[in-house]
């Protein structure tokens, strides 16, 4: 079973009721996406490895740790490019690899129309940034790639996620640990998360 990281800061949850309002436009929510994930970017790196490293202050001498292994950011095409500035602020070293999936309205299942990442992986832990953890569809087939490519560290971080794409990702890669803002209760028949936040990728670049 993954593990599920789901979030009870104050600061979180404020914010991401601020998203939910069908009233917030476009550029205070592509705000509050930059603000949570950089929430969220502290929560889901607290195990990263460090190393012990000698440095010298003004006052002293002393044994400082800085980190060991190399992140890689993987937004998953478009809504997850929102997420991306809130990381960096906090990992300003992070690669940024894209995949783009989009979700078959009839079938509801993820199909690949981008994917640029080298031949192999100069990262040890990979990050996938996805808005909306929905069906589970665009998660799963993410860690598929990324997971041939070579990376054994992957984790997922999304706002909001769905009982049945937590189930998928159970299902597929019991071994990501998953990290959310929140769980909400379901999906409806379009396979958008109720009661969510609408479209994500929409809501971001006022396309919809």
């Amino acid at each position: 079973m993954p593990l599920i990281h789901v979030s009870n800061h104050p600061l979180v949850q404020h914010k991401l009721s601020r998203m939910r309002d069908k009233e917030t436009d476009p550029k205070k929510f592509r705000d509050l996406v930059k603000e949570i994930s950089g929430l969220l970017a502290y929560e889901a790196t607290a195990d990263l490895v460090t190393v012990p490293v000698h440095i010298d202050t003004p006052m002293a001498s002393m044994t400082a740790h800085e980190l060991k292994e190399e992140v890689g950011l993987v937004p998953i095409l478009r809504s997850g490019l929102g997420m991306v500035e809130g990381f960096w602020e906090l990992v300003p070293t992070a690669e940024v690899w894209h995949i783009g999936l989009y979700r078959d309205e009839k079938t509801l299942k993820p199909v690949q129309y981008y994917n640029k990442l080298p031949i192999d992986p100069r990262v040890q832990v990979c990050l996938i940034l996805d808005p909306m953890l929905a069906t589970g569809g665009s998660a799963v087939a993410t860690c598929d790639i990324l997971k041939k490519w070579g990376v054994k560290k992957i984790k997922f971080v999304g706002l909001i996620g769905a009982p049945e794409g937590i189930a998928l990702m159970e299902q597929h890669h019991p071994d990501v640990p998953i990290h959310l803002a929140c769980v909400d209760s379901h999906l409806n028949e379009r396979g958008y998360i109720v009661p969510g936040l609408g479209d994500a990728g929409d809501r971001q670049f006022g396309t919809g």
